[in-house]
């Protein structure tokens, strides 16, 4: 039987929490909150991680047992790459979130956040021996730049974080077969806008085959063209992307308390 992490609370995590930390925790817990707001929640289950500033075997987990909706920046749990809580919390985190998330932090230092997904139209797609298909606009940013990962269970064995990251290689986009949905990126808020365009890609995806009509196909010279601008957008506004400070007004209104 493969090892499964251990979660311990380190007996020393009293360190000061940095401005620049909290200023992550509160962009953080307003992403699981527009992840729950946008139906992109699995009740307790999935995950949401980045990186803590200057630190970086560390990172930041939501409490297991908090639904997305109610996470706040002083909830969030800090962990190390060993499975260590190295903040000062009661809260304990999800051993399969610890799996997928603690690998790619270590293999992906450019990967500040990273987000995970069980949407019913992400498990779908998951499913599908062919994947995502570049049959849109907005799909053709994932245009040779979605990696596969095969299914091998519940993501518990720490054996699996080193396929997974073989699997993702450089790649910012991943589909676990079987299973859901994965994006790494730059920043909290450039990591939201790439999942939700995931997800919408995949609702699209299996609109189109519901209607079952002739697909126009567009040619990889032209697939390619639209990648790339879509690259050049999120390269110019990687560190907070337009639409992100209307979302936090939006989360303002609406389910408030996020910042706490």
């Amino acid at each position: 039987m493969c090892a499964s992490p251990v979660i311990r609370k380190l007996a020393d995590v009293n360190a000061p929490m940095t401005d620049a930390e909290w200023d992550m925790r509160v962009d953080l817990a307003a992403c699981y909150r527009l992840v729950a707001h946008f139906g992109m929640d699995d009740l307790f289950a999935t995950h949401i991680s980045a990186r803590a500033p200057g630190a970086a075997e560390h990172f930041l987990l939501n409490p297991y047992g908090m639904h997305f909706s109610e996470i706040t920046a002083s909830s969030l749990v800090k962990v190390d790459l060993d499975g260590n809580i190295v903040s000062d919390t009661n809260h304990v985190i999800n051993p399969a979130g610890f799996v997928i998330h603690s690998a790619i932090h270590a293999a992906r230092h450019d990967a500040k956040c990273v987000l995970h997904t069980h949407t019913v139209a992400g498990m779908a797609i998951s499913t599908m021996e062919e994947g995502l298909k570049p049959w849109f606009q907005k799909a053709t940013r994932f245009h040779k730049r979605t990696a596969y990962h095969e299914f091998e269970g519940k993501a518990q064995d720490l054996d699996e974080r080193e396929r997974l990251v073989r699997d993702l290689g450089d790649r910012n986009y991943l589909v676990l077969r079987n299973h859901g949905l994965l994006v790494c990126a730059p920043s909290i808020a450039q990591g939201f806008k790439e999942m939700y365009a995931m997800e919408k890609a995949c609702k699209t995806q299996l609109a189109i085959m519901q209607a079952g009509g002739k697909i126009i196909e567009l040619s990889d010279n032209l697939l390619e063209h639209t990648a790339q601008q879509f690259e050049s957008d999120a390269t110019v506004t990687k560190d907070r992307p337009s639409g992100w400070p209307s979302l936090l007004t939006m989360l303002d209104r609406i389910n408030p308390g996020y910042a706490g």
